[in-house]
């Protein structure tokens, strides 16, 4: 489930190049670099006039097509990378938006080029090109030959060849797989990615890298006393899946890094169900564990030298003769009682257990991802992740990395005046402190599970997927949070 999608990079003049689309990325104001000269001269000076006359003004997105191509590139677009200067968040989007016309063109391939890229830009622009070729197609019947146009299968960066920038090209590529694998079991229909797709994805990327796996299933669950866990899954006759990926490539010895995520491949809310209109979107209710699955996969493709370990729990919440009622108090993993007040709070149920098993690596630092509550989207929008934690020097770190990545996430409180809002009157804690302060009060719920070691807490629920289209990705899954995830790890690689 892997892309197929790779990206090269070479030397060549923009002059030269065969490209049946070549895309020019120019900053707002920016005069014509001495590098496109050649490139202008065969268009009869079609690129300077189009900027001298501001029929191009490089905004952010603005795609301008040009004609007179004599030789070279079949067609020329300059596309917009907004104002000075040319950050890697920058170029990731215009290369992605690049990317998609071209596949809306069915070029099959493309160039991009611009103002003498550096070695970050590399990185971001095979990472964006990633993101714009990608498409979920393997649900929907071909078109008529008369109607179809190619995918596009590659694409070619034109800046120079050094080892610094083949080194930024092979991360990037690594980025761009990691996210498009990601996305597309975020896609992915609920009765296609189930627990055992999500289970056998990981498998299969632990084989490819040479990775220890590990999996639970309902009977490995209940010897391991995960009633929490259990809870949520007895409602469904699929097999939960608790998974866990070993990347040793860090010192003997040295405590690991552990990335957990939230799997549930459908939430229908159970008992407590969710409104008719818009469930549909639950199938994204995966996205932490497929970010999980999509970080591993960079992991292994970097080959980071850090010991990191990948854990997830799958399985689906549904309303059944068999599920949990409101009102009932199981037994955690951890040995705390719960009193489920809403079944439709049932990710941080199953992150409980989660939380409580991953004690046995001795982790450095946990961060778990799921796309939890509601109240984070009303809080955040779907601009901003929300990032909460017990340890502040984490904290700071998982924001750098969110930042780094263009994940963005802001820090919310986790004062311990909200777990009074969680206190029951049958059990030691309820899994819902109700409607205000929904995003902090399911945070001091995993807080409660998560005492042992430094942790974070990323709620994705505003930022895994998109229910309109970006422009520069389609609407669906955004890939977040594996950029985050990847970043932290490469910048306790450099400690």
């Amino acid at each position: 489930m892997t892309s197929p999608f790779a990206v090269a990079l070479s030397g060549a003049d923009a002059a030269a190049s065969q490209a049946p689309v070549l895309f020019v990325a120019l900053s707002s104001g920016a005069a014509l670099p001495a590098t496109l000269a050649n490139l202008d001269n065969a268009m009869g000076g079609a690129i300077a006039t189009a900027l001298r006359n501001r029929d191009f003004r490089g905004s952010r997105d603005e795609i301008l097509f040009l004609s007179g191509v004599t030789s070279g590139p079949r067609r020329v677009a300059v596309i917009g990378l907004g104002s000075s200067p040319a950050t890697a968040h920058a170029v990731r989007r215009a290369a992605a938006l690049a990317a998609r016309t071209a596949a809306k063109l069915g070029t099959g391939s493309l160039a991009i080029t611009g103002d003498s890229f550096a070695a970050p830009q590399i990185e971001a622009i095979a990472a964006g090109l990633h993101a714009g070729a990608w498409q979920y197609l393997d649900t929907k019947s071909p078109p008529p030959d008369a109607d179809k146009k190619a995918a596009v299968a590659s694409a070619t960066i034109l800046a120079p060849v050094t080892p610094e920038t083949q080194s930024a090209l092979d991360a990037g590529n690594a980025m761009g797989a990691g996210v498009s694998l990601a996305r597309t079991l975020g896609m992915t229909p609920g009765n296609i990615c189930t627990p055992d797709l999500l289970a056998a994805t990981a498998r299969d990327l632990a084989t490819r890298h040479g990775m220890r796996y590990t999996e639970l299933d309902r009977r490995g669950l209940e010897a391991e006393k995960m009633g929490s866990f259990l809870a949520v899954a007895q409602g469904t006759p699929q097999e939960p899946r608790l998974v866990a990926i070993e990347h040793r490539g860090g010192k003997d010895g040295d405590a690991p890094v552990v990335l957990v995520g939230k799997g549930l491949c459908f939430d229908s809310g159970g008992i407590s169900i969710k409104p008719a209109a818009g469930m549909e979107w639950m199938k994204f209710d995966m996205s932490g564990a497929g970010g999980v699955i999509g970080a591993m996969e960079v992991v292994g493709r970097m080959k980071l030298p850090i010991n990191v370990i990948g854990v997830f729990g799958a399985t689906t919440n549904m309303p059944s003769g068999t599920a949990m009622n409101p009102g009932d108090v199981v037994r955690s993993q951890l040995g705390k009682y719960i009193e489920i007040v809403n079944t439709d709070a049932e990710g941080r149920l199953v992150l409980a257990d989660l939380l409580s098993y991953v004690r046995r690596f001795k982790p450095s630092a946990v961060i778990d991802a799921a796309t939890l509550t509601g109240a984070c989207v009303i809080a955040l929008g779907h601009t901003a992740t929300g990032v909460f934690g017990t340890n502040q020097s984490l904290v700071d770190e998982v924001l750098v990395a969110s930042d780094r990545s263009g994940e963005r996430g802001w820090q919310l409180p986790l004062w311990d005046d909200y777990t009074d809002l969680i206190k029951s009157d049958v059990a030691d804690i309820k899994n819902s402190g109700g409607r205000p302060g929904g995003a902090i009060t399911a945070a001091a719920f995993l807080r409660e599970f998560a005492e042992e070691y430094p942790w974070v807490h990323l709620d994705v629920a505003g930022t895994a997927y998109s229910e309109t289209d970006l422009g520069f990705i389609p609407k669906g899954p955004t890939g977040v949070p594996v950029g985050t995830f990847v970043e932290f790890l490469r910048a306790r690689c450099a400690r």
